[in-house]
């Protein structure tokens, strides 16, 4: 008994040491160049989930974590892990420390960081997938939407294989407003929201959000609004997705699945 013992707590270390070799943990994904304050250095990382999988040219999701733009943690969900898919995660600066458009701004440098490096982890460049929950969702989506972020980093948004929110805010984000002094439950659209870039030619989008009777105030009514105006603007790329019976806090373990549904649909299309 003695020495199974000894051979468990033998087993069990391996397999820690193991877990521990799947994740590269606090990457900063700016240069130390572009950094101004000891806050962007500390915050401005990136963690990447790497499956087992011998392949070496493995797609990527890129996941930005939810919290309003004012809380939130990049440790990568379990749900998004598997042996399929590299996951990057990445934080970003949070108000009050900092105002609009920081959170943008490091939301288009981290992702540039994957475009430049992520081949080096056996990432495929030609498979990188934004996502994120929430105010996740909606970085991802201003990312996709307004090519000019991307554009500072000499990336091309065109180069997103597809951008999945999971209930993002289409208008202009509930905390920018906060910023300005306008009331949560009044909509606006400025350069701040996804919507004010009506276009019909974009990478993938696949919108998710939660019950329209549960979410955040309106926030699948926005997300609907936006999807119509995109498909009447000749956009074919776009769809949207109603989980019925998920709160804007429970939505995303079942978004995730449907994610990884649809992503596997986009990689299998012939």
């Amino acid at each position: 008994m003695k020495y199974f013992k000894i051979l468990m707590l033998l087993v069990l270390f391996s397999l820690k040491i193991h877990a521990q070799k799947r994740e590269i943990l606090n990457i900063s994904y700016y240069s130390q160049k572009d950094i101004t304050d000891a806050y962007q250095e500390s915050q401005c990382k990136l963690d990447i989930y790497l499956p087992n999988n011998n392949n070496k040219a493995l797609p990527v999701i890129v996941w930005f974590h939810g919290g309003g733009l004012k809380g939130g943690t990049k440790a990568i969900p379990e749900e998004l892990k598997n042996d399929k898919f590299i996951i990057v995660s990445a934080a970003y600066r949070l108000s009050p420390k900092v105002h609009s458009p920081a959170f943008i701004e490091d939301a288009a440098a981290s992702v540039a960081w994957v475009f430049n490096n992520i081949q080096k982890y056996g990432g495929d460049t030609s498979k990188i997938f934004l996502s994120g929950h929430s105010a996740g969702g909606y970085l991802a989506l201003m990312l996709t939407m307004d090519a000019s972020w991307l554009l500072m980093q000499n990336i091309s948004n065109n180069k997103i294989k597809a951008c999945i929110p999971l209930s993002p805010q289409a208008i202009t984000h509930f905390t920018i407003r906060a910023e300005n002094n306008i009331k949560d439950v009044q909509p606006v659209i400025n350069e701040f929201a996804p919507m004010n870039f009506i276009k019909a030619t974009t990478p993938i989008i696949i919108d998710i959000t939660g019950d329209r009777e549960l979410e955040l105030l309106g926030r699948y009514e926005e997300n609907a609004y936006f999807v119509r105006m995109m498909k009447l603007a000749g956009n074919k790329n776009i769809s949207l997705y109603e989980l019925q019976g998920f709160s804007h806090g429970s939505m995303h373990l079942p978004g995730i699945h449907l994610m990884y549904q649809e992503i596997d649909k986009i990689l299998n299309k012939k």
